[in-house]
């Protein structure tokens, strides 16, 4: 195989690696349900059923927009949370 033929190969595969998308510092990060039911290793649907609906889960933050706004939890707050409930 030729050196061409080689680049030519690792171009291509590298066309099929995803992006990644900077992430935010944990600081100023907004969570949905998705990105807790991921740090929390649960399911989506779990975390919404059982989860964010306790009243000690950290209030979520609804955006001014037309009709009802996703809600968004401060990654800082959810992390704390987890933490208090250690044994």
């Amino acid at each position: 195989m030729s050196a061409e033929q080689i680049l030519e190969k690792i171009l291509e595969r590298l066309a099929t690696v995803p992006v990644l998308t900077p992430t935010q510092p944990i600081s100023i990060a907004l969570w949905d349900t998705k990105d807790i039911a991921a740090y929390l290793h649960r399911s989506q649907d779990r975390v919404y059923s059982d989860i964010v609906c306790l009243p000690t889960f950290p209030k979520p933050i609804r955006l001014p927009v037309k009709g009802r706004a996703q809600a968004l939890y401060k990654a800082r707050e959810v992390i704390a949370w987890t933490e208090k409930h250690q044994s």
